[in-house]
Formats: structure tokens, sequence, C-alpha cells
């Protein structure tokens, strides 16, 4: 996993190598010091040289000096290093995600998808920043520790660590502990994450149904399983520092009792004896420090499968072609088009039809007949099973997928605004769309009139999905969002299904507008709007019914003329 990573540290080598460069000098430096003590001792302060002692106390504030200075640019240089990393790896995240079928948010909770772009790798910022370089450190500072022990006295040095076995059985069954504990951890953050985004989005249903209650005492569960999986990881660091503190304590014991013994009979020096209890010190607080990243470095390999599990989805529109026309009329067909979302219910069987430029084909039909499934297809949203889509008789899967959905708008029944303002979210970021030509279009549209009563009119917030904004003003936001865009291809799902009368005669005259000179796709809810349609198919259970002109449909008294009797039913009663 670690390998896979490090092909991000890869633009930031230099930095990484003067990282590691830094790393070894601080091993070096944090074990001189006792060294240098143990000298002072038995060399100065034993045969009364104070001039040597003054010389020792500079050249040890010296070192502390030069060892501070290291210290802050390794942290600094660690946290830079590992911030760089991260955002690269979040972008490429995100940049993957938008690339990934839209089958794939069908079946994935938002809230798991939000949880790895901001979470997991929030979680492998630690790693970079602190966990990889410090346990690096940490692992060398315990290798030079153990040189310079041995080199001062070996039979000392074996007496010091004859605790050692024991401190690390401890640490691996820590280690095991905390790698379970903290997979728990994250797979309860990720259900924590997606029920409080699932429900904070639909509160308005929560609250229609008075359901308060119940959704709260499911939080409850949720939080409980999270409580009590950081709960369980608590316990065993509260277990495990006070076992690494005994066996350091007695390490230390065994070090003063040995070499007191032997100072006696002349054969240790009272420095060696000080050094080495320095020396146990710093060895054992790499070994705690090293446990302790265990918490960081687990959950980092947690949040990292999580993280490569997600590249490694391969559900992303293959935008293998390369066909970009000089020329867009907007001819479309499609020929024998089977299609299934799970590749197994087929929602569209055999469907075929052509649009020529220019004109207008309406599909009508009852809820799950598969119009939408028409125009996801088109855009490739999703890739058919069988059969072939065509625009200007060429394949839509050889074109250049950029290009291909630059050509086609889509009006979608369901507008979906960002908490942004308007003119941003007629552009969607596009600075290439000078605000002339939205103002152009909003005038087009009709939309203009309304924006300009909003407080800063095209600079007003919408807010969060438009929530200031009534259906009417977001669809009509939706229309000059595909006006600005230009596209030859229209296509319009149910856009005046959810609007008042006087609200979908304006929308109607903004659509009359947008159609005009272009190819248009129109689900209908409402059969009024589509009578001056070319072309009208009625769909039934994923197949074509039949299909003409309004009045050669009402004169075959057949599914149109049904669903048009139905319709002139609801209007008499309303």
């Amino acid at each position: 996993m670690l390998k896979r990573l490090f092909v991000f540290v890869k633009p930031y080598m230099l930095q990484f190598n003067l990282l590691i460069f830094l790393t070894l000098l601080l091993a070096v430096l944090v074990p001189i010091r006792p060294y240098l003590i143990q000298y002072t001792i038995d060399q100065d302060v034993a045969s009364g040289d104070f001039d040597g002692l003054v010389k020792m106390i500079w050249i040890l504030i010296g070192l502390l000096v030069i060892q501070a200075f290291v210290q802050y640019y390794h942290t600094y240089l660690s946290s830079w290093v590992g911030q760089h990393i991260i955002r690269d790896i979040r972008t490429t995240l995100y940049a993957h995600i938008q690339r990934l079928k839209l089958k794939f948010f069908d079946n994935t909770p938002i809230g798991r998808l939000v949880t790895r772009n901001v979470s997991d790798i929030e979680t492998l910022a630690d790693v970079f920043s602190q966990g990889i370089a410090m346990m690096v450190g940490d692992l060398l500072q315990l290798i030079v520790i153990l040189i310079f022990m041995f080199y001062t006295n070996w039979r000392l040095t074996l007496v010091s660590l004859s605790t050692l076995p024991i401190l690390i059985i401890a640490t691996y069954v820590f280690k095991e502990k905390i790698k379970v504990s903290f997979n728990h951890v994250r797979a309860a953050v990720a259900n924590l994450n997606s029920f409080v985004q699932e429900h904070i989005t639909g509160m308005n249903i929560v609250q229609i149904f008075n359901s308060e209650e119940e959704e709260l005492r499911k939080f409850k569960d949720i939080n409980r399983e999270h409580r009590h999986a950081n709960i369980k990881s608590v316990l065993y660091y509260s277990v495990y520092f006070p076992v690494a503190e005994v066996i350091q304590a007695i390490g230390i014991g065994l070090v003063v009792w040995y070499g007191a013994f032997h100072m006696i009979d002349r054969t240790f020096q009272p420095g060696e004896l000080i050094a080495f209890i320095m020396y146990i010190m710093m060895f054992f607080r790499p070994i705690r420090m090293i446990a302790d990243k265990f918490n960081t470095l687990q959950m980092g390999i947690v949040s990292s499968n999580r993280i490569m599990k997600l590249l490694d989805s391969k559900e992303h529109i293959a935008n293998e072609g390369t066909y970009v026309p000089a020329a867009f009329n907007g001819d479309v067909s499609f020929n024998h088009v089977w299609f299934a979302y799970n590749d197994e219910n087929y929602v569209l069987k055999d469907i075929s039809f052509e649009v020529k430029s220019g004109q207008t084909i309406a599909l009508v039909g009852a809820t799950g007949a598969g119009k939408s499934s028409v125009i996801n297809l088109l855009s490739r949203f999703y890739d058919i099973n069988k059969g072939q889509i065509t625009i200007d008789g060429v394949d839509i899967q050889e074109f250049e997928l950029n290009t291909l959905r630059q050509h086609i708008g889509v009006v979608l029944q369901d507008v979906f605004l960002f908490s942004d303002t308007i003119q941003r979210n007629i552009s969607l970021g596009n600075d290439e769309i000078p605000l002339e030509k939205i103002i152009a279009a909003a005038e087009l549209v009709g939309a203009r009139e309304f924006i300009d009563k909003l407080p800063g009119g095209f600079e007003y917030n919408v807010m969060e999905r438009g929530a200031t904004l009534s259906v009417g003003q977001r669809q009509l936001i939706s229309f000059v969002r595909a006006m600005v865009y230009d596209p030859k291809i229209i296509v319009l799902d149910e856009a005046t299904s959810s609007v008042d009368t006087e609200t979908e005669e304006l929308i109607q005259s903004a659509i009359n507008k947008i159609m005009k000179g272009r190819t248009s796709i129109v689900i209908a809810h409402r059969l009024s709007t589509i009578q001056h349609a070319d072309k009208i198919l009625v769909l039934d259970h994923g197949e074509i019914k039949e299909s003409g002109t309004h009045d050669e449909l009402l004169a075959k008294d057949s599914y149109y003329a049904q669903l048009h009797k139905m319709q002139y039913k609801e209007v008499l009663i309303g």
C-alpha cells in the first residue's frame, strides 16, 4: 500500500530526500548527548578539569540548539511534503469520481464517497505528515542508540535489553488489537457520515411524516457503535502504555543494580551508568512513540485501502473516442438499442427511431416506461448493452466524450443548483462565458425579469440546491444554463411537470425559444405541451408501442389516445 502511495511522492523527491537527511541527522544528534555526558563525568568531573567541564557544557548547549533547528525544519518539511501529497491524492480521487458511471452513484451512498474524499484522505495526511517520517526517524534512532550502547559497554547493553522481548510481545499484541479496532472505527465513521448526509438532505421528508423520534433512535444506534469502537481503541492504549512504562522501569532498575554492583569493584565508571540510564529512556521512548503511531499508521492503512479500492474502480465511461467533428448538425438515430441498469432486466428493448436536425421528437408513457433512460444513453451517462446510437451517422462511442456532451444540452425536471451565485450556476464556473452572454440568454428565455429583482441580481446566492428560489425560477435558470452553452441537441425531461399553469406558460415560452433551430428530444408528462412535435413515441415497459404526430396517434385510438383521454378527464375533474 505504501509503495502505491509513494507514486505521489515523486514530484517532491528533492524535499523528500532533504527530509530523509534531516531524519538521519536527528537520529545521530539525539544519542550523542549521553555519550558526551558520560565523557564529561568520567574525564572532566573525575579529574577536576573545570575548563573541560565548561567547554563540554557549551558543546552540549550548541548541540541542543542545532537539534532544535533541525527538529523545527524536520517537522515543517514533513508537514509540507505531506500536505502537498494529500492535495494531489485528493485531486486525483475527485477527478476519478467525476469520471465514474452514474450506475456507480446509484449503488454507492454519497456519505461514503464524502468520507473517502475528506475524512480518509485527512487521515492519510497524518500518515505523511507525522506517521512515516516520525516512525522512520524513531527506527533510525533506535539503531544509533544500540550502536552507542554496545560501543560504550556491551554487558550493560545486554542487561538493559533483557526486558526487550517482553516489550516486543506486548507491542505486537497491541498492534494487532489496534489494527482490528481502527477498522471498526473507520467503518463506524463511514456509517455515521452516510446517515447524517442522507437524513439532512431528506429532512423535509422526516419532518413531514413525523419521523424525528424514529430517525433519532437510528442515529443514536449508529453513534453508539461509533463511540464503542473508539472507546475500545482507547482501552488498548490505556493498557499498553502503563505496561511499557513498567518494562522500562524494570530495565532501568536492572541497569542500576548491575552497574552499581560493578562500580563497587571499579569495573564500571559512574558516567557509564548515568549514560545507560539516559540511553534506556531514549531507547524505550521511540518504541513507545512507534507504538503510538500505530494509531495513525493503522488508520492510514485502512483509509488508503478504501481510497485505492475506489481508485481501482473501473466503473467509468471509457473515453476512448477521438472523433471531433468540424460541424455538428444534430441528426440522432437509435438503432435496435437494448439497455439494462443491472445487465439482467432490460428497461429498453429494441428501441429504434430517428430525429433529423432541427426536428422535435417527444417521448411519452407511464412512469418506468424507459423515457429517462433514452436521454441518459444519448449523453453516455450509461453505455448500451446492444445496438447502436449515432449522431450525424457516427457512433457516439467514437466521439470524444467532452465534445459529445458539449453539444447536448439537458434540462431536467429536478433542477440542481449549487450554493453559489446565479451567474456561476449558469456558467458552471466557465470563465470563457462572459456575463453579457448570460444576460442575453436570460433575456431570451424570460428569466432576466425575476433575476433583476433579486438582491444583487446575477450575483445573488441561491443557497444550497437553490433553496431560496421557486421551482419555476430554478427551471428558468436551467434553461439559461442550457442556452449559454448553445447545444445543437436539446433534451427536456418533463420540464413543466412540477409547476403551476401560469409558470408553465412562461416556461413553455422559454422552451419554444430554446428549441428553435435545434434537434429536440422532449420527455413530456403533460401531453398538451407536445402537440406540435414532429413525432411522438409512446413507450411502455421499454418498448415503442406506437409513433406518429399528435393527430395521427389520436386517430389510431390506442395507447396515446388512452393517455390523452385520461389527462383530459383529470383536467375536467380539476
